[in-house]
């Protein structure tokens, strides 16, 4: 056989192995990550390395039920895993860190525990302190009482405390916004002539006033898809969920087994003035980032960016007061 003829040949064959080789070495490095409810184990697997400034290729198929995929902290679109199917995703990550991926779409019961990490290694551009939580540098106590003595007689209006525009400084500042809750700002209006109706429209104008409508908006779109199967859509506690997680915790104090269903209780009512005018911006802001130890609220410090948790809060205080 000629040398041409045999060179020819190696060509041809090695073609045909890299073609097939190829694939194989790519679903080698490509994990494939099944999605079950969390009862059936959740993510598998939940821990996934990557490296920064390096493309992480993802396969994710559903063992059971539809899911949804999206890593927290991070501007991506969540995706939709079918049962059955296998969705790829590509991921970069231009920092180094333990990123929280997630489970976006209601699948039962448990579906807030469907939690895995990505761990992500290599040097980073940014030397950036890590910001300490507002909450935090207050020294807040997240689950001492926080109730309101004194509530309004009718729904404070921001529109209503527009036309007052009650001149006191500590109105016009976001320190004090976060930092107080609108009982404190009621109590603080004690020394102007406002009557009491008065004062809690004035304060539901100050609230209104340290948020804008892409604020309220983008609140709005983060609680229907994280918060509303539990807490309802009008925030009153009585999510599609809420008579099931009461059921699970008292069943599992009862016989006292049960780790998952133990700590549950019927959501908190963002509606119940008493509570929620008691509570400033900055103690919600440790319970949606701490998560309500004692309660099956979820942590969700490792899913949403300071920016949406501040968002988020915005639109809770809504269910409080009439906005423009």
């Amino acid at each position: 056989m000629k040398r041409s003829e045999l060179i020819s040949r190696f060509l041809v064959i090695s073609g045909i192995l890299l073609a097939v080789v190829a694939p194989l070495v790519f679903w080698a490095r490509t994990p494939l990550i099944h999605a079950r409810m969390a009862e059936a184990g959740g993510w598998n697997p939940d821990v996934i390395q990557a490296e920064v400034g390096k493309p992480l290729h993802l396969k994710i198929t559903s063992d059971d039920v539809v899911h949804g995929f999206a890593v927290g902290q991070l501007d991506m679109q969540s995706v939709d895993v079918l049962p059955g199917k296998v969705t790829d995703i590509t991921l970069t990550f231009d920092k180094p860190g333990v990123y929280t991926y997630y489970c976006t779409r209601w699948c039962g019961l448990n579906h807030w525990r469907m939690r895995g990490t990505i761990e992500v290694s290599g040097a980073s551009d940014s030397s950036e302190p890590a910001s300490v939580p507002l909450y935090v540098s207050l020294n807040l106590d997240l689950d001492a009482p926080h109730d309101s003595s004194i509530l309004p007689e009718q729904k404070p209006s921001a529109i209503r405390g527009q036309e007052l525009s009650p001149n006191s400084p500590f109105l016009q500042s976001l320190d004090y916004y976060r930092s107080h809750s609108p009982y404190q700002a009621f109590t603080d209006l004690s020394a102007t002539s406002l009557t009491d109706s008065q004062r809690w429209d004035a304060v539901a104008y100050f609230w209104q006033s340290n948020t804008t409508p892409e604020s309220l908006a983008n609140g709005r779109q983060l609680y229907a898809q994280n918060c509303a199967a539990c807490h309802g859509e009008t925030g009153a506690g009585d999510g599609v969920f809420a008579d099931d997680l009461a059921e699970a915790g008292e069943a599992s104090m009862q016989v006292m087994d049960g780790a998952m269903d133990m700590v549950m209780q019927t959501p908190v009512d963002f509606t119940n003035p008493r509570r929620m005018l008691g509570a400033s911006p900055a103690l919600l802001q440790g319970k949606i980032l701490r998560g309500g130890m004692g309660t099956g609220m979820p942590m969700w410090g490792v899913i949403f960016t300071e920016e949406q948790i501040w968002d988020l809060i915005a639109y809770i205080y809504s269910f409080q007061f009439e906005y423009e």
